[in-house]
């Protein structure tokens, strides 16, 4: 195929159908013709396709085709018909492709909020810095423990559950940055370590693990994962391959962006355990078994259900139609 006549050969063709794509209100005549044109133009562009790949007389005419057909299929897809493909597809092929680095961020977590511990464990200066001895024993014998009993349970599972969302979205928004996500990490392995050295100091390092993982499990790793497409959306525009940086920035972009509101029904369930199970008077291992359970669900989910979509093909990003051109070029 000779690109540069068959476009020619279609000019006048493909100019009529975007100028029906862009109109608002039509004849009868005026919409069976745009439909013709939509259906006789997606061809064409199959054929270029199919001969030359991605160029930009494709480009143009894959932003007039869609164009025409929101002219003819109004609001698109019904929502409520989105859904279970979000669930079941999208989300956990997203989730699956940022695995490695989500355990790559939960390892770099625990190894500097242990380090923190051993550090401020063995140099009592350190410790002192933090606070007198009645301020560290008011924290070991009472605030470490009341901070998840003194609100009532649903007003507090709901503080953290918004807290942590926010946080979370933050870390894929501003991941693109390249320092925001690793700030993030830093500061939560310090609070931890910090933590951690100052009930251990006291002898309570039992208490911390009963009030940190009941909920931590599961909200740990809600932000890893957050923090790990954060990420990878930087590193989609340091390396892109062969793509552009503004192709594989919109491309993982609109894929990693389903994390973020994945994140948002993981963490009101981790809030749930939070409010509801961590101060609750239960035996220990009960508490930390949900934990535990809702984690595993997690992981499965992510794993398991997120390998099978990846297989099958699934990115997280929308289909080739929904996300239209990758490339406009002006011809």
């Amino acid at each position: 195929m000779d690109l540069d006549a068959y476009s020619s050969a279609h000019r006048d063709e493909w100019d009529r159908l975007d100028e029906l794509g862009r109109r608002r209100e039509f004849t009868g005549r005026e919409a069976d013709e745009l439909i013709e044109r939509y259906q006789s133009g997606s061809t064409q562009l199959s054929a270029i396709k199919t001969v030359a790949g991605s160029t930009a007389q494709g480009d143009r005419l894959s932003v007039s085709l869609s164009r025409a057909r929101l002219r003819f299929t109004g609001a698109g897809t019904n929502v409520f018909r989105q859904l279970p493909m979000f669930f079941a597809i999208q989300l956990p092929a997203a989730l699956y492709r940022i695995r490695w680095l989500t355990l790559a961020v939960a390892v770099a977590t625990i190894a500097i909020a242990a380090l923190y511990a051993v550090w401020i464990s063995q140099n009592p200066a350190v410790l002192a810095a933090l606070g007198d001895n009645a301020d560290l024993k008011k924290f070991v014998d009472e605030d470490f423990v009341n901070y998840y009993s003194e609100n009532p349970a649903a007003s507090f599972a709901g503080q953290v559950w918004t807290n942590n969302a926010w946080i979370a979205a933050q870390c894929i928004a501003f991941g693109i940055l390249g320092v925001y996500v690793p700030s993030v990490i830093i500061q939560n392995a310090q609070n931890l370590g910090i933590s951690m050295a100052v009930m251990f100091d006291a002898q309570r390092g039992d208490v911390f693990f009963q009030y940190i993982l009941p909920h931590g499990m599961l909200e740990l790793t809600a932000i890893f994962v957050a923090a790990a497409a954060g990420l990878r959306i930087f590193w989609a525009w340091v390396a892109p391959g062969p793509r552009t940086r503004a192709q594989s920035l919109a491309e993982n972009g609109r894929s990693l962006i389903t994390v973020a509101v994945g994140l948002v029904f993981v963490l009101f369930v981790s809030g749930v355990i939070e409010g509801f199970v961590t101060p609750a008077p239960w035996p220990v291992w009960v508490k930390i078994s949900i934990g535990a359970i809702a984690l595993l669900a997690f992981l499965f989910y992510m794993i398991v259900i997120g390998g099978r979509a990846a297989r099958a093909g699934a990115t997280g990003d929308l289909d080739e139609f929904e996300a239209g051109a990758k490339q406009l070029t002006s011809c």
